[in-house]
């Protein structure tokens, strides 16, 4: 039996059999896949109905709060008799949740799961909602990834950038990357770095809690980030220089060029970053890139001075602040409801 099998294996091509093993793993592969978008879609499904059904049961016996509270303890101790676990009370509030929030069936996106909306619904705020909804579908978050952007409140840094139409617009649409000012953050919550636990720590730390936690920082950097490399040298007129970190931007087709600084930004940070993108203007960027973008990261700057420093450059340099922990949430929507209420007393 042996010898038969390698006469066959003498007259087979190596390249036919390693292509038949190819497409019965991505054949297999296709059916994992296929079948998991199915399982997801079921749950969607019936957490959603079941939210639905509840609604309507309380609606049709026009139950006050109290009693309400009390159908969803019962439900949840008979639903666990007969179906075991997953139909706590708290889950059943989800549910019910679940479905007062997208009462349109054709609004709910099978390209979430259920653990997605179940972080998501725990937003009180129906635009910061919306837009994480939003995000996590064009950007693809895995659910860690979208608890940590809720947690460190991107919807709300990134609203306090911009007026009250511009906040709309990111509730509805997410964060589109259009320009180069659409990648700039302000405050970048760097909190993964674990530097907050140290007393003391250089740029160079910094740098290296950043290039340690490359995944973390991209997410923080959002969409369309490429790591090149950190220390990239130059030489410039006999003289020797290096830029903290580089990246490529692949929407915006440029280089992001990016200096750290651990404490306030001076004057001369904005001189050296500004040579730096004009020998990345002329040295590096190919005929079809972009030209490219220049941060200065500290953790301070002064407005003014800031403003009188970076009057006549014509390159696009950002300067931008970093913390090492994460922001108070209540800070940031008390500063975001003052926009808009000022915004709506004008109108």
């Amino acid at each position: 039996m042996a010898e038969q099998i390698k006469d066959i294996f003498a007259v087979v091509p190596q390249d036919d059999y390693d292509n038949l093993i190819c497409r019965i793993d991505d054949l297999w592969t296709s059916a994992k896949y296929r079948a998991a978008e199915a399982v997801n879609t079921e749950l969607l499904e019936a957490n959603w109905q079941t939210g639905q059904y509840i609604v309507e049961f309380e609606q049709k016996g026009e139950m006050r709060a109290e009693y309400g509270k009390f159908l969803l303890t019962r439900l949840a101790k008979d639903l666990t008799v007969r179906r075991g676990r997953g139909f706590s009370r708290s889950n059943l509030i989800y549910m019910r949740k679940f479905y007062l929030t997208f009462p349109k069936r054709e609004t709910v996106s099978h390209l979430l799961t259920w653990s997605h909306y179940f972080e998501l619904l725990k937003c009180e705020d129906k635009m910061e909602l919306q837009f994480y909804f939003q995000e996590a579908i064009n950007q693809k978050w895995k659910v860690r990834e979208l608890k940590r952007q809720i947690k460190s409140s991107l919807f709300h840094r990134l609203a306090l950038s911009t007026d009250k139409k511009g906040v709309l617009a990111l509730a509805r649409q997410g964060h589109p990357i259009l320009s180069a000012e659409d990648v700039i953050h302000d405050p970048y919550v760097l909190e993964f770095t674990g530097l907050p636990h140290k007393k003391r720590y250089k740029e160079c730390d910094l740098e290296k809690a950043l290039k340690d936690n490359m995944e973390k920082f991209l997410l923080e950097l959002g969409r369309g980030f490429a790591f090149i490399g950190r220390q990239y040298g130059m030489s410039i007129g006999g003289r020797h220089f290096k830029v903290d970190l580089v990246f490529y931007h692949c929407i915006l087709k440029c280089y992001v060029l990016i200096d750290l600084k651990r404490n306030e930004i001076s004057h001369g940070d904005i001189g050296q970053m500004n040579l730096y993108l004009n020998y990345f203007k002329n040295e590096v960027c190919m005929p079809d890139d972009n030209p490219p973008i220049g941060i200065v990261l500290g953790a301070k700057r002064d407005e003014v001075l800031m403003e009188y420093a970076l009057e006549g450059i014509t390159n696009q340099l950002f300067v931008a602040r970093y913390q090492l922990y994460l922001p108070k949430k209540e800070e940031l929507q008390a500063q975001l409801d003052k926009i808009l209420n000022e915004t709506d007393m004008m109108d």
